[in-house]
């Protein structure tokens, strides 16, 4: 009785063995063949093939909205912020008598400002949606950029670069926090590279810019060549920022967006809430505790402050062709070279970044192939030709979009420590950037600068030592990490 089974239970039974052994078969084939890469995932995202449709449509959709709207907006920071470079040698110099260290002062000025609002400008973010902040920052800056062509004396000019400076400087840091709230770690670093591409395009464009308005426009209506810069560069501005308001879709958790359906919302939660992103909370005093207790903060400002310093002798170029005897136009356009290469470094250590999966190394390979350039211009030697080329290839080091990345991944998992870090070491970079050109670059010792160049030779190799540091620290944690979770799963089976 006991081994009796009925034709029914053996029907079921055969049934339910076919249905195991297409189970398996199904299991099996797709354990063999998992989906197939496809051609975009070799040069954009390596996990392309792993999304499904509606998560490929709302990366579509961000990559749209926040890149334009960043890019345009960072473009036309860097624009405004590099157009005093280009006017100084078109001619505000000799107008506004600018012989001794005017021009550092005014650089100074403009650093002072942007300095001040980094930290504070991330944590307004998290009270009042970015898209309206954003917006009304840049609609500012670009009024007073425009403001600038009506300077009639250096402390104007000093005024002006103090209000530009501080209502620039909410963009770059709020937009990195941005990126870092919507994109995984396959998706993160060539979009802030893509970002920070447009610095170095915003700059060689002024060269352009000013070149062609110079020759075009120079006593145009009675009115000098530098003056027109600022005027059709706050013309440009403006409208950017409008268009912020309007396409900046704010963070997953306070996005209002109307091209966002709720769905894709939904979906856009679930993606970094996977991604392990914590959620933001209520800033207390606890939290800066608990942020200023960590090492990341002091490791990332401090690893970051050395290698943006490291960075400071980009910005002599056109000094040195100027003290060669070269023209005007050929000032201005010469180092847009230094631009575009720049600007295709940035973007490939992005991109190697993602596709390799390190951060570490496509951080530490730059700087040390910065080297050669900082180490020309350290020692300065009579050839032209080989100054010419130290000066056009200096911003090889630039991996900024990957450094930032970095932190934005490795304190993923405390929301408001990723802004405030994210923010102080781009805060704490221009507090030092605010004196130290003046100690090192005083404009009295062009074009040779005995400080300056030998400094930032120094600062590279300060870089590379720090950044070996934070990589340690990490390190360091992922072994506890590891202890912490065999620990638990020993107590686990002891159980």
């Amino acid at each position: 009785m006991g081994n009796f089974k009925s034709p029914e239970s053996k029907q079921a039974e055969s049934s339910a063995g076919a249905i195991d052994s297409v189970s398996s078969s199904t299991e099996s084939t797709t354990t063999a063949s998992p989906p197939r890469r496809s051609f975009r995932s070799f040069i954009w995202d390596t996990d392309t093939h792993l999304k499904s449709p509606q998560e490929r449509r709302l990366l579509l959709k961000l990559d749209f909205a926040i890149l334009s709207i960043g890019c345009l907006g960072f473009f036309m920071k860097y624009l405004d912020q590099g157009n005093m470079s280009n006017a100084y040698v078109s001619g505000m110099q000799e107008a506004l008598s600018m012989y001794g260290n005017e021009y550092t002062y005014a650089t100074t000025a403009y650093t002072v400002a942007y300095a001040v609002m980094q930290i504070p400008s991330t944590l307004v973010i998290q009270r009042v949606r970015p898209s309206i902040w954003l917006a009304a920052m840049e609609v500012a800056w670009g009024v007073f950029t425009f403001a600038q062509a009506g300077t009639r004396n250096v402390s104007q000019l000093y005024a002006f670069r103090f209000l530009v400076g501080f209502f620039e400087s909410s963009f770059f840091p709020s937009l990195l926090y941005l990126l870092g709230s919507w994109y995984t770690k396959t998706e993160l670093a060539k979009r802030v590279a893509i970002f920070h591409m447009t610095a170095p395009l915003g700059t060689a464009f002024g060269g352009y810019l000013q070149a062609a308005v110079y020759k075009n426009l120079n006593w145009a209506r009675g009115i000098e060549g530098w003056r027109w810069l600022y005027i059709v560069c706050g013309c440009m501005t403006v409208p950017v920022g409008l268009a912020t308001f309007l396409f900046l879709p704010d963070t997953p958790y306070t996005t209002q967006v109307w091209y966002l359906s709720q769905e894709e919302r939904d979906l856009a939660k679930e993606r970094v809430l996977k991604a392990g992103k914590a959620p933001p909370v209520k800033i207390t005093w606890g939290t800066f505790g608990r942020i200023l207790g960590s090492w990341r903060w002091y490791a990332f400002v401090v690893g970051y402050v050395l290698y943006g310093s490291a960075c400071g002798g980009n910005g002599y170029f056109g000094i040195w062709l100027k003290a060669e005897g070269f023209s005007v136009a050929e000032r201005n356009v010469i180092p847009t070279g230094t631009s575009l290469i720049t600007a295709t470094c940035v973007v490939l250590w992005g991109f190697l970044s993602d596709y390799t999966g390190s951060r570490f190394a496509f951080v530490l390979i730059p700087l040390i192939l910065g080297l050669l350039p900082n180490g020309i211009l350290a020692v300065w030697p009579s050839s032209l030709a080989l100054k010419e080329f130290a000066f056009l290839t200096i911003g090889v080091q630039l991996m900024t979009a990957v450094f930032y990345s970095w932190a934005n991944e490795v304190c993923a998992d405390d929301n408001e420590q990723r802004a405030v870090v994210i923010s102080s070491m781009n805060g704490f970079q221009y507090a030092v950037a605010a004196w130290l050109p003046i100690v090192i670059f005083p404009q009295t010792m062009a074009p040779s600068f005995r400080y300056g160049f030998p400094g930032t030779f120094g600062l590279v190799i300060a870089a590379i030592i720090s950044v070996i540091v934070i990589r340690l620290f990490i390190l360091r944690d992922e072994r506890r990490r590891k202890r912490l979770v065999t620990g638990e799963s020993e107590g686990d089976g002891r159980v």
